[in-house]
């Protein structure tokens, strides 16, 4: 009978550059441009107005081979340079978060991922509990270098936590974690947990 089984979620195919970073949404970063199906992919992304699709990438190891996360977050390109080594450089800003379901190559090597998205999250409140996340987040604003990529409304739950696990020194795992998590809330609590560990750990004077 119709309309009693699930429909699987539509994806879009969206190409992928592996890399050893989480980007996250509205967080922006500089990459170095230099093999040519990545060329290419820049050249294709400009020309259509599109982003491509971050993921962070772990090298194979004595226990697993390599491989790429499930999550990604879709880059969508800023501005160009010339770097001094005469490399393109890519300012990208993170756009919308993705599921890969399939991957496949293109006959240049670039990875072209079937892909859905994931919903936009709401706006909330940042509860009381998470009061000094907000004032981590004041503080690094205070510094330029941080300014400039921070974009961020730090009475947004979703916001003031995509913010902070996209700048604090977080472990790419840590970090991969927060990216997949869908509640804001529970994202500032994992963060706030993390926070924590590290203050414990934290040799004593």
């Amino acid at each position: 009978m119709r309309g009693t089984e699930a429909e699987s979620p539509a994806t879009e195919s969206l190409p992928l550059f592996p890399l050893p970073l989480v980007l996250f949404p509205r967080a922006r970063t500089q990459l170095r441009i230099f093999e040519s199906r990545y060329l290419e992919m820049t050249r294709e992304c400009s020309a259509s107005g599109s982003g491509f699709g971050i993921v962070h990438f772990s090298p194979a190891d004595d226990d697993m081979p390599a491989r790429h996360a499930a999550i990604g977050t879709e880059a969508l390109i800023e501005d160009f340079s010339t770097l001094k080594d005469g490399l393109l450089g890519l300012e990208v800003r993170g756009n919308r978060r993705f599921r890969i379901r399939s991957t496949r190559a293109r006959d240049d090597g670039l990875i072209i991922g079937d892909v859905e998205w994931l919903p936009a999250e709401p706006r909330l409140e940042v509860l009381p509990e998470h009061a000094v996340l907000q004032g981590i987040l004041r503080e690094l604003l205070q510094h330029q270098a941080f300014a400039e990529v921070i974009d961020a409304d730090g009475d947004d739950a979703s916001a003031l936590g995509m913010a902070l696990a996209s700048v604090l020194p977080l472990e790419s795992a840590s970090a991969q974690e927060l990216l997949a998590v869908t509640d804001p809330h529970d994202r500032l609590s994992a963060l706030c947990s993390l926070l924590e560990q590290t203050q414990e750990d934290e040799p004593d004077d």
